[in-house]
């Protein structure tokens, strides 16, 4: 039976870090600050961003939400931006994504100052994780890598398959597994002989959008499954990608859903709002922090 990894747990850990560094810089006359941007009413983004308030108001760092209509033109949208670019108390801004159709998102995440991008999205950012050189890591992947660090999983040398290709998290996580010396494969829609390749996976990163997409034909015994996966099963109940009952009983380790991955993505934008603080205000964090 594999080992559960308890997202939850760990997020609280990260979170009680944030919360501890936040204090220190309010000692030093800085508070940390996070903006988001909600533009129309989709219900799961509202709900993403009462989380996020909440995590931020436990951490201590100050939050501000800006709700823009749906009909919200695109010109408002970067004027806010930029707006919240020269604003000394946001540390980060952070806009919820998807936007609506008629807004480019690409142009909108580029309007942002890459000081305060703590989703790491501006290509700025992205060219700093692909050389090895980051000042921010996306907020998924990074919570992936510190599931694996701080349960002791190591990624040195072993082979690594990610299932999916997104900006937000397949490829981001494909970069940082590389980092850590893993060697990756990034497998997608058009890619050949998938269970053979999943089926050779040491850790094997799961983020398709597609309930129970990974079956126990696709995992080799001893792997390591994480499961990015925010699905819901033929019974409207909440699921991962993989095919946890069937999965779990031949991995090492692996993330259930809900309580794995899901947890880790504010516990990291908390991370990164609070060394967005220190950056903009030169303050270096002491060793070990």
């Amino acid at each position: 039976m594999a080992e559960i990894i308890d997202g939850k747990a760990v997020s609280a850990e990260i979170r009680a870090e944030a919360a501890r560094e936040t204090e220190r810089l309010k000692g030093l006359g800085v508070t940390p600050g996070l903006a988001v941007v909600l533009v129309g009413d989709d219900p799961a983004s509202r709900t993403y961003v009462r989380l996020k308030e909440k995590a931020c108001a436990a951490a201590g760092i100050h939050s501000e939400k800006y709700l823009l209509p749906a009909t919200a033109g695109q010109k408002e949208v970067l004027d806010l931006v930029r707006h919240l670019n020269g604003e000394k108390k946001v540390s980060g801004i952070l806009v919820q994504l998807p936007l609506p159709a008629g807004i480019d998102s690409r142009a909108v995440l580029e309007t942002i100052d890459p000081l305060k991008d703590v989703d790491a999205f501006h290509p700025a950012n992205v060219g700093r994780i692909v050389i090895g050189n980051p000042r921010f890591l996306p907020c998924t992947p990074a919570g992936i890598m510190e599931l694996l660090r701080r349960r002791r999983i190591a990624v040195a040398g072993k082979n690594c398959v990610v299932i999916g290709r997104s900006d937000i998290v397949g490829k981001p996580t494909a970069m940082l597994l590389l980092h850590a010396d893993g060697t990756v494969t990034v497998c997608h829609s058009k890619t050949r002989g998938l269970k053979e390749i999943c089926r050779r996976a040491d850790i094997l990163v799961v983020a398709v959008g597609k309930p129970k997409f990974v079956t126990a034909d696709m995992v080799k015994p001893g792997a390591v499954v994480i499961d990015v996966g925010m699905d819901r099963d033929e019974n409207g109940r909440l699921c991962g990608d993989v095919d946890f009952a069937a999965v779990e009983p031949l991995a090492s380790h692996i993330t259930p859903v809900p309580g794995g991955v899901g947890p880790m993505t504010i516990a990291m934008l908390l991370k990164n709002t609070v060394l967005a603080a220190e950056l903009q205000n030169g303050i270096s964090r002491p060793e070990g922090r």
